[in-house]
């Protein structure tokens, strides 16, 4: 590998005598190309084309040189990229790197300085930063760190390069080894003018390229501080603005531009009340152009009343189908140690029930396991969520992150991590603390499979409603004693499925939940139907005949996630009478007056006044968002597509219809 290459005077060696960059650069045109590795095809490239528009407004590097950007999905053939990129003989490659591709990163990385010894490269994102002496070969005179915001940085960098004696001494938020010393700069100032970075959408950058996934930022930075989260803990200041006028000009190009999908980039949309009136603004533009079709967006955590009206407002648009709402914890210990600050209880179950009211789908973040959690404060979370009638509850494995306060809490929170087996993400997945047990934490993520697969996926909804209810078996408890029985249950495909994702720490990959729906509502379905028979049957509640009833709607009413005909459960039904098919996607079915009323509690059918001994209900599995499952194309497309239902679950769920009143006795 090169050390302090003579090409461009010896980067990163001390030169006292080096002249500005401005009085005396190089006559050629360099080639700049930056590389983005994304999780999914067909995105643009925004951190790149803020670099790219930012120096190119200065005028004496937009003569001193080309730029190109080179994006493709992580999981892009590494030959063919790395070919591609080679061809280009560039002069400076600039990386983007992320937990997801920072294996790829260094793959790249290492060819190209063996095929192009005399380029130089950047490495800037906030995997990369602040890391150099990992990142960095200890004999690599050519690859640099950018620690922070690159815009600033990276014209620092390319003036000094195109100098005839380079000095990146003089490069702030910049580190690099000069003669096997790691050198790193004084830290860049962060950008508080947000008007100073040109756009690159308005300024041409992405003219010309095909992308179909746009993001797009209104501000910079995070007024929280929570010590798990890379975004708010390493800019926690004001929030910086762009223009409203320039974001609206940003907007209208993406529009005409013909992105079927938009990303809002701010750490809170909705903390302003200008977010009201530019999610108003993207309507409008959709309904001009037809485009965008869908925006996504991390929601503000303290304004629930205003994210409820920007989520109408894309919902009546057409532009979106569900909102998160990120809680991560319930305990109120863990949120005091990670520097959280949760929207006040009473606060989330009213926006549950205004989101319910008008029939917008949610879906709760969590984070197992935080700091101070325990498995009986998770599970006592998921039993409060599962109380407030939350949509769906999402768990994600806990990541440590680089450059967030906990990582340097480490030690003092106990925390264990293993490295989740990739050959493209740097993840590594936090399995104890001081509150939990590496045994401890696996269950908690056996917690989590029974909770999605009962309470999210609708396998055990009515019954572990009625049994928490009744003060039989409350959510958490029941969760837990499915989860001990999924654990025993090595003969079935799907428990081997969770168990060996535990083990392997697959459950990392947002997919995962995913492919879970897409194994119990359609490839295996009839297997977890047995699952939970005999799970169920093995309960001291199975006497109770309410119970059973509740039991036989759920395997009635469980969802099918793809568009295919129903079919009635390879189940004895002993409670619930089953009049038929009603036709390829519906049932019949009489319910007791009881699970009637019961069936009205959770908001399945409207209320009404019965004095019957049982109603008739047709149990209607029609739902406009489904698509057919696609056995042409791969689990992991398959699995994408089912893991957007979960997100919007309610697109999925049958609706529940009166047919008539019925005054007998079923036996």
């Amino acid at each position: 590998m090169p050390s302090d290459p003579p090409e461009i005077g010896r980067a990163g060696a001390d030169t006292s005598s080096a002249a500005e960059p401005g009085d005396a650069e190089l006559s050629v045109v360099k080639s700049v190309v930056f590389v983005e590795l994304p999780t999914y095809e067909n995105m643009l490239p925004l951190a790149s084309g803020y670099m790219q528009a930012y120096a190119q407004s200065d005028p004496r590097l937009r003569s001193s040189y080309s730029f190109d950007i080179v994006s493709a999905p992580v999981t892009v053939e590494r030959e063919k990229i790395y070919e591609e990129l080679a061809a280009k003989q560039a002069d400076v490659y600039a990386f983007s790197c992320y937990i997801w591709n920072m294996k790829v990163v260094n793959w790249l990385l290492a060819r190209l300085m063996d095929a192009l010894p005399t380029a130089h490269f950047l490495l800037g994102g906030p995997q990369a930063m602040n890391y150099a002496e990992r990142y960095i070969p200890e004999d690599a005179g050519n690859v640099y760190v950018c620690n922070g915001e690159g815009e600033k940085t990276f014209h620092e960098f390319l003036r000094q390069f195109s100098a005839v004696r380079p000095d990146m001494r003089q490069v702030p938020g910049l580190s690099f080894r000069s003669h096997g010393e790691l050198v790193t700069t004084a830290v860049a100032p962060r950008v508080k003018n947000m008007m100073e970075l040109p756009s690159p959408f308005l300024s041409g950058v992405f003219e010309g390229h095909d992308y179909s996934f746009a993001i797009m930022e209104t501000n910079r930075g995070c007024p929280f501080s929570c010590s798990f989260c890379y975004w708010g803990a390493a800019t926690n200041d004001k929030v910086h603005k762009f223009e409203l006028d320039r974001i609206k000009d940003e907007l209208t190009w993406i529009s005409t531009h013909n992105f079927s999908g938009l990303f809002i980039a701010d750490a809170n949309w909705g903390l302003s009340p200008q977010d009201v009136e530019l999610s108003e603004h993207i309507v409008q533009c959709s309904k001009e152009t037809g485009y965008p079709l869908v925006v996504h967006m991390a929601a503000a955590k303290n304004k629930p009343e205003r994210m409820a009206e920007i989520t109408e407002t894309f919902v009546r648009g057409g532009l979106m189908v569900t909102q998160p709402i990120s809680l991560q914890s319930l305990n109120p210990l863990t949120l005091e140690l990670v520097d959280r600050k949760n929207i006040r209880e009473a606060t989330y179950i009213s926006l549950q029930r205004s989101l319910r009211e008008k029939q917008i789908s949610s879906y709760v973040e969590l984070i197992w396991p935080l700091p101070g959690e325990t498995y009986e404060t998770f599970k006592d979370g998921l039993t409060k969520l599962c109380r407030s009638y939350a949509d769906t509850v999402i768990v994600y494995p806990q990541l440590m992150l680089h450059n967030t306060p906990m990582y340097s809490q480490q030690e003092i929170f106990g925390v264990q991590t293993e490295a989740v087996p990739s050959d493209t993400a740097e993840a590594d997945v936090v399995v104890a603390t001081k509150w939990v047990s590496k045994e401890e934490c696996r269950s908690g993520y056996w917690l989590n499979y029974a909770l999605h697969t009962l309470y999210n996926m609708r396998a055990l909804f009515l019954l572990s409603g009625y049994l928490d209810g009744a003060g039989i078996m409350s959510y958490g408890d029941l969760f837990s004693d499915v989860a001990d029985y999924f654990r025993s249950r090595n003969d079935s495909d799907i428990c081997r499925f969770f168990g060996e994702s535990v083990q392997d720490l697959a459950n990392y990959d947002l997919l995962n939940s995913g492919k879970t729906a897409h194994m119990t509502l359609s490839s295996h379905r009839q297997e977890f139907d047995h699952l939970l028979t005999d799970w169920a049957r093995q309960q001291d509640w199975w006497t109770d005949l309410l119970a059973r009833e509740a039991f036989e709607l759920d395997l009635l009413a469980r969802p099918y996630i793809y568009r295919e005909p129903v079919r009635l459960p390879d189940h004895g039904f002993a409670r619930t009478h089953v009049h038929s098919l009603d036709d390829e996607e519906s049932f019949l079915v009489d319910v007791s007056a009881e699970m009637y009323r019961h069936l009205q509690a959770r908001e399945i059918v409207e209320a009404q006044s019965r004095q019957d001994d049982f109603v008739t209900v047709r149990i209607d599995h029609r739902a406009r968002q489904k698509m057919p499952y696609m056995a042409h194309r791969s689990l992991e497309h398959n699995a994408n597509y089912c893991q957007g239902m979960v997100l919007r679950f309610r697109e999925v769920l049958p609706n529940w219809q009166v047919v008539q009143q019925i005054s007998r006795t079923i036996g």
